[in-house]
């Protein structure tokens, strides 16, 4: 993962680095699950944030007992 905390990443280069598919990222954004800027049609992630997020939600899958595959994908 990314240690710049000053620059917005777009959608596919989100997605690269935070090793998940693209598609899944933008629909978690689009849901207001994950936070993003809308320049006129481009998402922008700031890279800390986004992986703050999924780490968080990783460790409470994990403390829950629930398979991390599952929470990525958006199933319960």
């Amino acid at each position: 993962m990314t240690n710049d905390t000053t620059s917005l990443l777009p959608l596919r280069a989100m997605a690269r680095v935070a090793r998940v598919p693209a598609t899944w990222l933008k629909a978690e954004a689009e849901a207001d699950r994950i936070p993003h800027l809308k320049a006129g049609a481009r998402m922008l992630f700031h890279a800390p944030t986004v992986e703050r997020i999924l780490l968080e939600r990783a460790t409470k899958a994990e403390t829950q007992g629930q398979d991390h595959g599952a929470e990525l994908e958006g199933t319960p």
